[in-house]
C-alpha cells in the first residue's frame, strides 16, 4: 500500500519512499531537559510515534533518533536558581520525560543521542562552515552568516527580511546581519564548556540537531519531524548549516504537526496555562491523553480541554467495553493490513480521526457479528489499536481500575456483588437494589448477564 506524507518543504502530501530501500532514517527534535514537559511537547511525541509504528509496519529497518537537548541556557539558569549541579538538573529532567513519554504508550526511540555526548562533531561541523566561508568568527563567537546562503528560508518560504520581522531574532553588535545565529559561543568559567579552535565554550543550540543528524542517520536522511514552532527559526537554520557543510539534500521529507491549545487558548507561561503530563496523569491515565492527542489530524490544530479528556475516557472504555464481551474468545492473529480501511486511512498521511472511525465501524460490526465472526472483528480492532498505541491492555482491568485513590476498591466491590448475589437467592431483592444503587453512586455500573455479573466503573 502507498504512503503518503504532507511535506512541508513542498507543501504537498508526497509518495513517502525511503532513501534506500526497505530501511527508513528519521529524527525528531526532542526536549530540553530542565523542565517537566508539558502537553503541548507531547503532541509531536505522540504522532510521531505512531507514524513510527506504521512505518515499522512497511519496512524492514526503520531508525528513529530523539534527541535529548542537555546543554542550554535555560538549563544553566534553572540549575543556578535551584542552586543545583547542572547535571542533576538534566539526568532528573531526561529520566521524567522519559517516565512520562512511557505513560503514553509511546514506544522508545531507537536512538537517543545526547549534545553533550557530541561535541566532536558540532565542533567539526562549525569548522567546515568557516572553511567554506559560511561562519565568520566575532567577539568570541563563531556565527552562520544567512546572507552566504542563496536560498535561505526555503522551508517557510519566505524571505530573510519577512522572516527576521516576525521573529525574535537576537540582535548583538557581534553579528554582520540581524539573522545571523550562533554555531559556537563562550562559555563562562562556571558554565558547562568544551574546548575548541575558538576557545573554551559551547554549541548554538541549531548546530547540535544538524551535529547529530549526521552523526547518528547519514548526511541526508528520509524524515525530519516536529511542531511547527520549529519550522523557522530551527529547522530553518538546520538546513542552511548542514547543506552548506556537506551539500545534498539533507532531510527529503520535512512533517511538522500544530500548535495545541488549552481550552480555547494557545498554552503560554506568561498566561499560566500550561499544563505538564504529569499532572495530567494524576487525573487521567495515559491512553486518554494519547487518545485525545490523535483524536484531531496532527496537521490541525487541537483544542485540548477537560471536555476532551472526558470524551476520550469514554470512548475508550466504550471499545474496551466492547473487547471484553469478547475478551475469551480467541483472536485471529493474521490481519490483512493492505485490505483494512483504517489502514488507508493512516497511509494518507497520518488520518487518525478516519482510523478512530474506523474503530467504532468495527466496534459496531463486533456488537452484531455471529460467534463465528467475532474473532477476526476482534482482531482487526486490535490490529488498528496496535497502530495507534491504544486497546492493548486487559479489557476488564482498564474497566475496573480505580480513576482516584480515593475511589471505591476491585476488593471492596467483588465483595459487594456476592452479598448482591447472595440476597437475590434469598429473595432480598430490596437489598440487591440497594447495593447496586451504592455502587452507582460509587461510580460503579454492574452488568448482569447469564455468564454472571460484570462491573465496570463509569466515566461520567
Amino acid at each position: 500500500m502507498t504512503l503518503k506524507l504532507y511535506n512541508t518543504m513542498s507543501g504537498a502530501k508526497e509518495v513517502f519512499e525511503p532513501l534506500v530501500p526497505d530501511t527508513v532514517t528519521m529524527y525528531v527534535c526532542g526536549p530540553t531537559v530542565y523542565n517537566l514537559a508539558h502537553i503541548g511537547n507531547a503532541r509531536p511525541v505522540v504522532v510521531f510515534d505512531t507514524l513510527f509504528r506504521l512505518l515499522r509496519s512497511h519496512f524492514s529497518q526503520v531508525i528513529y533518533a530523539r534527541n535529548i537537548t542537555d546543554v542550554d541556557d535555560k538549563i544553566i539558569a534553572a540549575a543556578r536558581e535551584g542552586q543545583r549541579s547542572i547535571e542533576s538538573v538534566t539526568e532528573e529532567f531526561t529520566t521524567k520525560y522519559r517516565e512520562d513519554m512511557a505513560q503514553l504508550n509511546t514506544l522508545p526511540p531507537t536512538l537517543e543521542p545526547h549534545a553533550t555526548h557530541n561535541i566532536k562533531p558540532m565542533i567539526e561541523l562549525t569548522r567546515k562552515l568557516l572553511e567554506k566561508g559560511h561562519a565568520y568568527e566575532s567577539q568570541g563567537h563563531v556565527l552562520f552568516a544567512v546572507e552566504s546562503m542563496a536560498d535561505y528560508g526555503k522551508l517557510s518560504g519566505r524571505s530573510l527580511t519577512d522572516m527576521l520581522a516576525g521573529a525574535r531574532v537576537e540582535v548583538a553588535d557581534y553579528k554582520r546581519h540581524p539573522g545571523d545565529f550562533v554555531l559556537w559561543k563562550p562559555a563562562l568559567e562556571e558554565e558547562p564548556g568544551w574546548d575548541s579552535p575558538w576557545g573554551r565554550g559551547r554549541p548554538g543550540w541549531h548546530l547540535e540537531c544538524s551535529a547529530m543528524i549526521r552523526e547518528h542517520l547519514g548526511e541526508t536522511i528520509d524524515i525530519h519531524g516536529g511542531g511547527r514552532d520549529l519550522i523557522f527559526p530551527h529547522h530553518e537554520n538546520e538546513i542552511a548549516q548542514s547543506r552548506c557543510a556537506h551539500g545534498g539534500d539533507y532531510v527529503r521529507y520535512w512533517m511538522h504537526n500544530a500548535y495545541l491549545d488549552l481550552d480555547g487558548e494557545k498554552m503560554s507561561k506568561s498566561l499560566g496555562n500550561v499544563r505538564t503530563v504529569r499532572d495530567l496523569l494524576q487525573s487521567y491515565r495515559g491512553e486518554v491523553l494519547r487518545f485525545a492527542l490523535l483524536s484531531a489530524h496532527y496537521r490541525s490544530p487541537l483544542n485540548f480541554s477537560a471536555e476532551l479528556l472526558e470524551q476520550a475516557e469514554t470512548t475508550l472504555s466504550g471499545l474496551y467495553a466492547t473487547l471484553r464481551d469478547v475478551q475469551d474468545s480467541a483472536a485471529e492473529t493474521a490481519v490483512e493490513l493492505a485490505q483494512e480501511p483504517f489502514y488507508l486511512a493512516l497511509n494518507d498521511d497520518l488520518n487518525t480521526p478516519v482510523a478512530i472511525a474506523e474503530i467504532h465501524a468495527l466496534a459496531k460490526q463486533l456488537h452484531k457479528a455471529p460467534e463465528t465472526e467475532k474473532p477476526i472483528l476482534k482482531a482487526r480492532i486490535l490490529a488498528a489499536g496496535k497502530l495507534l498505541g491504544i486497546l492493548q491492555q486487559n479489557p476488564r482491568e482498564w474497566l475496573q481500575d480505580a480513576a482516584s485513590d480515593d475511589a471505591i476498591s476491585a476488593q471492596e466491590i467483588e465483595e459487594l456483588i456476592v452479598q448482591r448475589q447472595r440476597a437475590k437467592l434469598d429473595g432480598n431483592y430490596a437489598l440487591a437494589d440497594e447495593i447496586r444503587q451504592g455502587l452507582a453512586a460509587a461510580g460503579v455500573v454492574l452488568e448482569d448477564s447469564r455468564e454472571g455479573t460484570q462491573w465496570k466503573r463509569s466515566t461520567a
